[in-house]
C-alpha cells in the first residue's frame, strides 16, 4: 500500500478545535469524534466485542475502541507506521501493509471479529480523480477483509473520499449486510468528499441477525 494516511484529510497539520478537543480528552486525533458519532447511531460498539481497526495510525480509533470494548473485548490494530500511544493490554498494534494482510494468519492468532473499521486514507498526488480512486481502492480492500474475518451478524465501517465507484462500493457493502448507510460525519471539514460506509450485520451463512434501531442524524 502506497500509503494509508495522507492530506487528503490532512490530519497531521489541521489543529482547530476539533484537535483540541481531541487533545483535552487524551484522544490521538480528532477523527474519534467521527467514530463517536458512528457508533453512537450505529450502535457498533460494545463490552467484550472484538474489533480490527485497518490504517489504526495515529491511534484515536483503537483508544475509543478499547474504551468501549472494555478489558473483555479486543482490539487489533494494523498501519503502516508504529503507534506512540500507551494502550492497554487488550489492545493489539501492529505494523503491517493491509493491501498484503494475511487474513488467515491473522484468523489463526485471534480468530473472527465483531466489528471491522478502516480510517485508511491514501498519500495524495494533487489529482483528485486519482487520490479519489486509490481510496477506493482501500476502502475495497478493507470491504474485503472484513468479509473474511467477520463472525456471522458483525459490522464494518470504512472511510472513502467518494468518487467514481462509489456506487459500486455501496452496492458491494449492501451486498454483504443486512443494512448499510453512507455517512458524511458531523465532524468531517466542509466541502470534504469524505464518507463513512456502514454495514451491519455481516450476512456470511445466511444470518437473520437482529440488529437494533439506528439513531436518527442530527
Amino acid at each position: 500500500m502506497a500509503g494509508q494516511r495522507g492530506k487528503l484529510d490532512d490530519r497531521s497539520s489541521r489543529q482547530d478545535g476539533a484537535y483540541r478537543a481531541a487533545k483535552a480528552s487524551g484522544f490521538a486525533a480528532r477523527a474519534v469524534f467521527k467514530l463517536q458519532e458512528i457508533d453512537r447511531r450505529f450502535h457498533l460498539l460494545a463490552p467484550g466485542r472484538r474489533v480490527l481497526d485497518l490504517g489504526s495510525w495515529p491511534g484515536s480509533w483503537m483508544q475509543y475502541s478499547a474504551q468501549r470494548v472494555g478489558e473483555s473485548g479486543l482490539v487489533v490494530g494494523f498501519d503502516l507506521r508504529p503507534s506512540e500511544l500507551a494502550l492497554p493490554s487488550w489492545v493489539h498494534s501492529r505494523i503491517a501493509d493491509v493491501m498484503t494482510l494475511d487474513c488467515d494468519a491473522l484468523l489463526a492468532e485471534f480468530g473472527h471479529f465483531d466489528v471491522v473499521l478502516s480510517d485508511m486514507a491514501p498519500h495524495t498526488t494533487g489529482d483528485r480523480l486519482s487520490d479519489q480512486y486509490r481510496s477506493e481502492q482501500l476502502c475495497e480492500r478493507a470491504l474485503e477483509i472484513a468479509r473474511v474475518t467477520l463472525r456471522r451478524g458483525g459490522h464494518f465501517v470504512a472511510k472513502v473520499f467518494q468518487g467514481g465507484g462509489f456506487p459500486a462500493l455501496i452496492g458491494s457493502v449492501r451486498a454483504a449486510f443486512l443494512e448499510s448507510k453512507p455517512v458524511h460525519a458531523e465532524a468531517t471539514r466542509a466541502g470534504s468528499r469524505e464518507q463513512y460506509l456502514v454495514g451491519r450485520g455481516h450476512r456470511t451463512g445466511g444470518s437473520t441477525v437482529r440488529l437494533p434501531p439506528v439513531e436518527p442524524s442530527g
